[in-house]
């Protein structure tokens, strides 16, 4: 279910819910052709059985339809608690999007609708969701609840986040993740979406994010960055003025002269963070700005079912 291919049919909402619920819904139908086949059925009523759990409330009609073995829910059963981080910085309020652009092809548009279809989709399956935005600053913390009206708050501040006048805002990356790391006391699955446009020491970084891990917490990181720039340097062989959305810093040059040297410095990044959350038992994800937002569902629901 690719962004692209629901434009149309979701252009006209505004509202952020509606926008996350008809992507919910749309993957949720997607799913009896997926691997996840049958988990639809009854979405919200059901969890994967583990072995060595009872048996009592296996539901055996499903396990006819679907030969897998799936566990009846109950209303005040809260399986999971689930923490969204929010990069906010000037970094992520890139690209500069047209006015014929949809918000969420920026990076802080994806982020913010990627948290709310995360969070339409915990709240499907009446699961405890938290948020915390940072920048330069630690700028918003909410504890993991499950309650509608702590659901609705959430959504206003990712709305907030949206439609905040753009300032140039530093990334305290180091910080505010070990800040974050001290405040989720009780097991959690952290998901974390972030350009990872840092400047400083990279131990320290991955320091900060194996923080993330204490109390056996399971942590996911979404790398969010925008393809055709970022990854791919596709600016044509013109003299361009660069600028630096966080410092301000100015540099003018052709980038066909650069191109190749930026792009083995980019893989060459792209590989060391990889490799550093492989070491530390962080789930890493690239995922770009304008894609399907199929690929972070199935990441959340295949972590999900390892989270034991």
């Amino acid at each position: 279910m690719k962004i692209e291919s629901q434009k149309e049919k979701i252009s006209s909402f505004q509202h952020l819910q509606l926008l996350a619920n008809q992507v919910v819904e749309g993957f949720v139908s997607g799913m009896h052709k997926s691997p996840f086949h049958g988990f639809s059925a009854e979405f919200a009523e059901h969890k994967v059985y583990n072995v060595g759990e009872s048996t009592r409330h296996i539901d055996w009609k499903l396990f006819a339809k679907t030969d897998r073995l799936y566990s009846k829910r109950f209303e005040e059963e809260t399986n999971l608690r689930c923490h969204l981080i929010i990069d906010n910085s000037s970094s992520m309020h890139y690209p500069k999007l047209k006015s014929s652009q949809s918000f969420y092809e920026s990076k802080i548009g994806f982020s913010v609708l990627a948290s709310a279809v995360l969070m339409n989709l915990l709240k499907k399956q009446r699961d405890a969701v938290g948020l915390s935005v940072f920048s330069d600053t630690y700028e918003y913390y909410a504890p993991e609840k499950g309650s509608d009206r702590h659901h609705s708050m959430l959504l206003n501040t990712l709305e907030n986040v949206l439609n905040q006048v753009k300032e140039k805002k530093n990334t305290d990356t180091i910080t505010y993740l070990h800040q974050i790391a001290q405040k989720i006391h009780r097991r959690s699955m952290i998901i974390l979406f972030t350009d990872m446009f840092h400047s400083g020491n990279e131990e320290a970084l991955f320091a900060a994010l194996q923080h993330l891990k204490h109390n056996k917490h399971k942590v996911v990181l979404f790398h969010v960055i925008d393809n055709e720039t970022e990854l791919n340097f596709d600016f044509g062989n013109v003299p361009k003025k660069f600028i630096d959305v966080e410092t301000g810093e100015e540099v003018a040059l052709f980038a066909d002269n650069v191109k190749e040297v930026y792009e083995q410095e980019v893989a060459d990044y792209f590989k060391k963070l990889s490799l550093s959350c492989a070491q530390n038992q962080i789930k890493y994800v690239p995922v770009a700005v304008g894609e399907n937002f199929e690929q972070i569902l199935l990441t959340y629901l295949a972590e999900k079912q390892n989270f034991g």
